[in-house]
């Protein structure tokens, strides 16, 4: 009998394990409903909502996707209902579930962090919050968060105020130093990092000679990234105390596989499921498979087997 669990976090307060390490990646899966009519959600490690903010936002302009050779750029815009919609709409459907719930959130200032990690606190429906450090900081002219090491201490900081959920912050991968924003993180609360969002990228349209996309601007993930998440993944794991999450170009098992041996403890699907739905699952049967098969007893013990 292979072992799938992972007992991602343990803060000494509030735990989070996951019955397998697949989960589905934020803005990829909606909050779970649609394809709750579809699959036994409950199969999945976990589930991560779309990002959600305080006041809800209708999103970017159309077009808002475009495929690339390898991948996918959107620009979605950060699309959401609002946290106050989903905590009555959305929490009432996942207190039936039973799987590991998990609230992305974001905010355009170190403030409203802080107001939405208090607003998700006592919930018991949701059992960690993904924190999308990516966003830019009006207050600071538009940088990221996640940009600067200052930035993402602050906003760890008023989160660890506000909650005692587990927090995971997830990355942006455009960084100069992704092991200094992830020493900083977790030397100010934060249980775990996910690593990382999508990278900035554009397409031109030759005929039109205008942008594609409606905002122009949009974030690639897919195949096209998967190596230099893996890169980061592996420099973080060398220096990390807390659990490391992979997001970025996990397409298939093997992915997943090569994703942990850099350091990952669990794994995000996202743009793989647009392509088939039923990747997650799929993933996650094949995954057994290759423990089976390669007499892996429990699957946390390939984590980091791989660096040196």
């Amino acid at each position: 009998m292979v072992n799938l669990s992972i007992p991602l976090i343990d803060s000494g307060k509030q735990n989070l394990s996951l019955i397998n390490p697949i989960l589905v990646a934020s803005g990829t899966f909606s909050n779970g409903l649609e394809m709750s009519k579809h699959k036994d959600i409950e199969k999945l490690g976990g589930i991560i909502s779309k990002g959600t903010t305080i006041k809800p936002r209708e999103g970017n302009n159309t077009p808002r996707l475009i495929e690339t050779p390898s991948g996918l750029i959107n620009s979605i815009g950060f699309q959401n209902i609002g946290a106050k919609k989903f905590i009555k709409e959305i929490v009432p459907i996942w207190q039936k579930w039973k799987v590991a719930t998990i609230v992305n959130i974001m905010g355009y200032t170190i403030e409203e962090y802080g107001i939405l990690a208090e607003l998700f606190d006592d919930i018991n429906a949701i059992d960690a919050l993904e924190i999308n450090i990516s966003c830019p900081n009006v207050e600071a002219g538009g940088i990221e968060f996640g940009q600067d090491p200052q930035l993402a201490k602050e906003v760890m900081k008023i989160i660890r105020k506000k909650t005692e959920k587990p927090c995971i912050v997830k990355l942006s991968p455009i960084v100069s130093n992704i092991q200094e924003i992830v020493s900083v993180l977790q030397d100010n609360g934060a249980d775990a990092v996910t690593i990382s969002n999508t990278y900035p990228a554009m397409a031109i349209d030759i005929n039109k000679r205008q942008p594609v996309l409606g905002a122009k601007f949009g974030g690639l993930s897919g195949p096209a990234v998967k190596s230099m998440t893996i890169r980061n993944i592996y420099l973080s794991y060398k220096i990390a105390k807390i659990p490391i999450i992979a997001s970025g170009g996990i397409m298939n098992t093997e992915d997943v596989i090569e994703a942990m041996m850099a350091g990952a403890a669990a794994v995000q699907i996202g743009t793989a499921t647009y392509i088939d739905p039923n990747a997650p699952w799929q993933i996650i049967k094949k995954l057994e498979h290759y423990c089976k098969d390669n007499n892996i007893n429990d699957i946390s013990s390939i984590v980091g087997t791989a660096v040196s």
